[in-house]
């Protein structure tokens, strides 16, 4: 049987304060949903970093683009059946 747990994920940099913003909200967010968020350093990945390097914070949710730059809440909400 497949896992049905949507899975976060925040692709971030270093010194980004976008970055830091989308964490706390993501975190806060995923804990309503009983899932932690994991974060990928997109400059740790070259394929990563030439694809979203220049949107950073990206939300991926069950490896699919969800936001960029800013958490969209109400969407993600909604998506994780939260609203």
């Amino acid at each position: 049987m497949a896992d049905s747990t949507p899975r976060l994920q925040l692709l971030t940099r270093a010194g980004c304060h976008l970055c830091e913003t989308a964490a706390e909200t993501l975190t806060r967010i995923g804990a309503e949903a009983g899932l932690v968020p994991e974060a990928i350093d997109v400059d740790a990945d070259p394929e990563l970093q030439a694809e979203y390097g220049d949107r950073v914070p990206v939300v991926l949710l069950d490896g699919r683009e969800h936001s960029y730059f800013t958490v969209d809440v109400v969407r993600l909400r909604q998506d994780l059946g939260l609203a």
